[in-house]
């Protein structure tokens, strides 16, 4: 991924794998998801607050290049490909140690307020996702 507004590294943790011993499929958005919260924190955007609500998914899709096994270390690489009037399009690219690619894909957020409505991204939101 060119350009990636935020790196994570981190490791397979047992409990995400599954009897084979690989890691269970849905278990890469969790690392990306920790990713992508780590990214709105260190721009000061919250994540989720009952009162204010946050930014559920309403889409995701993953393709998958390589497995990995408990232990085994990654990176997620997170970009922005969109940012709409109340949404979110982030693409993810998650590689191993080696730096191939093991899954890539997309999701989309929606900025909703504390009844789950969506709500418009602020212009402050709007410039922190933005800002270099």
């Amino acid at each position: 991924m060119e350009n990636p507004v935020h790196r994570q590294a981190g490791e397979i943790a047992f409990g995400d794998t599954d009897a084979s011993g690989w890691m269970h499929f849905p278990n890469i958005f969790k690392y990306v998801e920790a990713a992508e919260h780590a990214f709105l924190r260190s721009r000061g955007i919250l994540v989720f607050d009952r009162a204010e609500g946050g930014w559920p998914r309403v889409k995701v899709a993953c393709d998958y290049k390589r497995p990995f096994q408990c232990g085994d270390s990654f990176e997620v690489l997170l970009g922005i490909a969109r940012i709409g009037a109340s949404s979110v399009t982030w693409n993810f690219e998650v590689t191993n140690t080696a730096g191939e690619t093991a899954a890539f894909g997309s999701m989309t957020n929606v900025r909703v307020d504390h009844q789950g409505r969506p709500k418009l991204i602020s212009d402050d939101e709007r410039q922190q996702l933005q800002a270099e």
